[in-house]
This record gives C-alpha cells, structure tokens and sequence, in this order.
C-alpha cells in the first residue's frame, strides 16, 4: 500500500486539532469533522489551524483542506480516516460512518483503549457496512496536547514509539506503510488483544480518581495527582488490578506487560515495588488531579477499559474480583451501570467464541459464526 496523502479527522478537541494541523504541515491534505460546527466555525473561518509545540516540534499554520460537521463530505475521498474521540463514542461513530465508507480506507482509532477496534468493526457489520475496510487501534495517543484556542493548539511532546494494531493483524504492514510517512513512530503492535490488554490508563486511571474521590470533591483536584495520590495502600490497589490485567492476558495467550515493566519501557523509571517506581517517574510531578469525579476517567475508561478486560476474565475463568469492586463504586458514585453501558463480550461479537476463535478472529479476520 502506497503512503496515504488524503486524511480526514474526526473530532476537534485537543487531539484532533492537533493531529490534523501536524499533518497538515507535514504537506497531507486534511479535512477535519466535527458533530457540532460552531466548534469549528473559527478554524473554518480561518482555513487552518495555528499549531505551536515543544522545542523542535511542529511549529506553524496547517492549512485545512475542508472543516465540517457533514460526515459523508469530511469522509469522502479520504485514504485514512483517523478517529480522535472518547472511546465511549466509537460505536455510534462506527454506525455514522457505515453508509459512506468505500472500499480501500483505512479507519484508525486514537486511540482504541480495550477491544476499540473489535467493537468498532462489530458495529460496521451490524450497520451493513459492505466496503471492504481496514479497521486498525492505538494503544495510546501519539500526542501530549491541549487547544489553546478556536483554531490554536500546542503539543507539548510527540510520544517516540506507538504500538498500532489492524483487525485482522496480517493488515499491520499495509496500515504502517501507509502511515509511516507523517508517523514513524508507529510500529507493529502485534494485534488489537495485545494493544488492548497494555492499556495501562486502564490500570491508573480509575483506581485512582475513585480511590481519591473525597479529596478531589474537597480540593477540586488541588493535588498532584500520582505523586500525592498515589500511597503504599493505592499501589498496593494498582498491583491487585494489575496482576488481574496481566492474567487475563494470560488466559488468552498473551504476555501483557507488568506496570513495572511499562514505567521502565515507558520512562526508564524502576523501584523496589509499585509504589516507589510511580514517585521515582519525575515526569508526574506537578500533575494536577481531575478537577471533578465527572471525568473521563470514570465516564470512559471504567466502561471502555476496566468493563472489557472484566468481561473477558470472567468469560474465560479469571478472577477479576479487584476490577469488579472498582466498576461497581464507579457505578455507585455516577449512578450508572457501567457493567451494562461498557463493552461487554456481547457488545463485541465476542460471547460465542473460544480463545482460540478469538485469536484467529484478531491475526486473520475469521469469525467462526460467520
């Protein structure tokens, strides 16, 4: 697959605007979507974005093709479709899409959290979608971000290495070529079970906004949040739901990433146990708590993370009785069922099938009650 030249965006928020004006200044043409178009009145107006960042990043205007909140037009035409919006969003955005996809596209989340890319193509299928696509998920996002304004928006770093994965996995290479121009820093993630099953927000985020909720509600977040939020007791938390991730991982023959192992891999950081390794991450320091409980570390990441990785533990014989406990305070405190908001193994097509079909489905694209 040649190298893609044609993108369209799909959200405007901090990620969306700054990925479609970096790519807009790395020379590709970009049309940028978004549901509500007085969000993008601004940058319509002015035709691009302003995009500031880091010493030595990305810098300068990035001229827009097109902004619009008409789907079929942003899509139309388009070699990669990259989707930058809350995971709790992918599924009605899969259904959105299902009548303008063309054979040939590539749709990429960023990122996909847990199972993003099988419920996503799920939702193709159940919406009719006959073009044949290629679906493919992040395990995180490349950028550190925030908008500064209507049509500005700063990076403050571009992550060095991304694992990206496409359902089925014999797709990475072409998903890769096509990307590698504007994204070097894409590399082969295996498949979408392994990025969705290093999805370490699914293992800090959570834990520790809902294990900090009396102190956020009372300081409005005025804390840092993993240097103070996280003590011996929290880690000890963190190491529970970890462990649970990791065998889960297991269960479907995957070797998942400790915790440990990733702040090591991630910032070079190690210590004598969970605990000491978070606070020896300099890198934490001075980040602030959520200002609220209302927060997308509760709203998305219980229901498009924890819920997942749960559902597959106790389909397949593990005990994720750590995570259960946090999905149901999360459930308490917003008043929600998230056990039936999130993405459970019905949800993603996956209820029937063995681990077994679950790895051929993911490597090769063969469901076995098809």
């Amino acid at each position: 697959m040649k190298t893609a030249e044609r993108f369209t965006i799909i959200g405007a928020g901090n990620g969306g605007k700054s990925m479609a004006a970096h790519l807009a200044l790395e020379g590709a043409q970009v049309k940028l979507y978004n549901r509500t178009y007085e969000h993008i009145h601004a940058l319509a107006k002015r035709g691009g974005i302003e995009l500031d960042s880091y010493e030595g990043g990305p810098q300068g205007f990035g001229k827009l093709q097109l902004a619009t909140s008409d789907l079929e037009e942003a899509v139309r035409g388009a070699e990669v479709i990259m989707v930058v919006v809350p995971s709790s969003a992918h599924a009605s955005i899969a259904e959105q899409l299902s009548p303008f996809l063309t054979d040939g596209q590539i749709v990429v989340l960023n990122p996909g959290r847990t199972c993003g890319a099988i419920e996503f193509r799920y939702q193709l299928e159940k919406n009719g979608c006959t073009a044949d696509v290629v679906v493919a998920e992040t395990e995180t996002f490349i950028y550190a971000c925030r908008a500064e304004g209507p049509a500005q928006a700063y990076i403050f770093r571009i992550k060095d290495a991304i694992p990206l994965a496409a359902l089925p996995a014999i797709h990475n290479q072409a998903v890769l070529d096509a990307l590698s121009a504007v994204y070097p820093q894409f590399i082969d993630g295996t498949d979408v079970l392994h990025t969705g099953l290093n999805n370490m927000g699914a293992i800090f985020h959570p834990a520790l906004t809902l294990l900090n909720a009396a102190r956020i509600e009372s300081t409005r977040g005025d804390f840092q949040f993993y240097i103070d939020g996280v003590t011996p007791a929290v880690a000890s938390v963190l190491n529970a739901i970890d462990r649970e991730r990791v065998t889960v991982a297991s269960a479907l023959g995957i070797r998942a990433r400790t915790a440990m192992e990733w702040l090591k891999i991630a910032y070079n950081v190690s210590g004598n146990d969970l605990n000491e390794a978070i606070h020896n991450q300099t890198g934490y320091m001075g980040i602030k708590a959520p200002g609220t409980l209302n927060h997308r570390y509760i709203f998305e990441d219980v229901p498009m993370s924890l819920v997942p990785i749960a559902s597959l533990g106790q389909h397949y014989g593990v005990s994720v009785r750590g995570m259960d406990s946090l999905i149901r305070l999360a459930c308490i405190i917003h008043n929600t069922d998230y056990f039936r908001r999130g993405r459970t193994l019905e949800k993603l097509g996956l209820a029937r099938l063995s681990v077994g079909e679950i790895q051929r489905y993911v490597r090769e694209g063969i469901r076995e009650e098809d």
